[in-house]
């Protein structure tokens, strides 16, 4: 088998199985709008640090999305569990 043939199935192969993960993972849905929501009636002040903050929880960033909310007015057990909402996808 000519070394040519070799490197395009190998990359024939490797861009099947890449694709195929990527349409087999599962989609990632987060509810901003619900830890916005959750800060606004914890008493948040701003608005934009709120959302700044709230997805750093919907990418696991837990203590970031806390203390960003913290530092937007929100008491801390709201704040923990605004951005726990951030974490879970949308009802």
């Amino acid at each position: 088998m000519r070394t040519s043939t070799r490197i395009a199935g190998a990359l024939t192969g490797l861009t099947l199985t890449l694709g195929g993960a990527v349409l087999a993972a599962p989609a990632v849905r987060a509810d901003i709008p619900a830890c916005t929501q959750m800060a606004q009636l914890a008493g948040a002040t701003d608005s934009d640090a709120v959302t700044a903050a709230c997805r750093r929880g919907v990418v696991g960033d837990l203590q970031g999305c806390a203390t960003g909310l913290t530092g937007a007015g929100v008491a801390g057990g709201a704040a923990t569990g605004a951005c726990r909402a951030a974490a879970h996808e949308p009802r």
